[in-house]
């Protein structure tokens, strides 16, 4: 059975650091992509409060991001035209839609987790 960390490729290159914190040179979480500033000590915490995805760890370097930054369309709370996104049932539709999806997809091409494999390790993991 694959663990989380083996979702998504990884280059031999790969960091916990590096200038995004992000695993892999070049990617960015979903709260750089968007600059949402919701990330803990972001910009808009004070008025919109910290992003769920910016604090989950149980999908953590899922395709190469920090804490779920790189897999937030699973995520319940998450940011989306400026209003804060409900259930994944609710917000799954904009996010297929999203710039960002479309960006972590064809980065990770063959190595992209579904949502239902996404979610299946969030259940699992409470």
């Amino acid at each position: 059975m694959r663990t989380i960390d083996h979702i998504g490729p990884r280059n031999d290159n790969a960091t916990t650091g590096g200038k995004n914190g992000c695993w892999m040179s070049g990617k960015q979480n979903c709260w750089e992509f968007k600059k949402c500033g919701r990330q803990p000590a972001g910009a808009h915490v004070d008025d919109m409060g910290v992003c769920p995805a910016s604090v989950e760890e149980r999908l953590d370097k899922v395709h190469g991001g920090e804490r779920a930054g790189r897999a937030c369309w699973v995520v319940v709370g998450t940011l989306c035209k400026s209003a804060v996104q409900g259930t994944f049932a609710a917000k799954i539709n904009s996010c297929l839609d999203c710039d960002f999806y479309h960006a972590v997809r064809r980065e990770e091409g063959t190595g992209f987790a579904l949502a239902a494999v996404l979610m299946g390790h969030l259940k699992k993991t409470v």
